[in-house]
């Protein structure tokens, strides 16, 4: 979710505010991106750091299933979040990021609807209850990474967005 908050500091810093804020967001999003995804591009939900070093001792959960589960929203948020950094830095690492996370989520969706269980890896699953805020970022960060896309990519990008919109609007 920190990657959600970025875009304020990236607003202010054009708008009026110090623009030191734009280097403090491309920070935190560097540090996010260096710190808070497993080899896979699965995120954990938080990160216990060292006070004193600033080194990361663990990833953790306080909302997902389980420390090594993919909760759907945290993932989710992290797609729209590299995707507005993208958009608001042009710098491709952060670009090339939101599409591992993106394939990782599609990888993973297993509903027909599209609209994920609250964690991928829910014991509870096909009972386990579903997620439509997740599916709502995720709709929306595909429709922008679209924009910075090409060829099949992007249509399936376009069209796994307008299908969970669909499936979340009841049509």
């Amino acid at each position: 979710d920190n990657m959600m908050n970025l875009e304020l500091l990236f607003w202010a810093s054009k708008n009026g505010g110090n623009k030191s804020l734009y280097t403090i967001a491309v920070k935190h999003a560097e540090t996010t991106m260096n710190n808070h995804f497993r080899p896979d591009y699965t995120s954990y939900h938080v990160l216990v750091y060292d006070l004193e070093t600033g080194k990361k001792i663990k990833g953790m959960t306080a909302q997902g299933y389980s420390d090594n589960s993919m909760w759907t929203r945290g993932q989710a948020w992290a797609i729209y979040g590299f995707t507005m950094v993208y958009r608001e830095t042009k710098e491709k690492r952060f670009l090339e990021f939101a599409h591992k996370l993106a394939r990782v989520y599609l990888d993973r969706l297993t509903t027909d609807d599209l609209i994920p269980y609250w964690d991928f890896d829910a014991p509870t699953i096909p009972n386990a209850l579903r997620d439509v805020s997740a599916a709502s970022v995720y709709a929306s960060a595909l429709l922008e990474l679209g924009q910075y896309t090409s060829g099949e990519e992007k249509q399936n990008y376009v069209d796994v967005a307008k299908t969970i919109l669909k499936s979340l609007s009841g049509s």
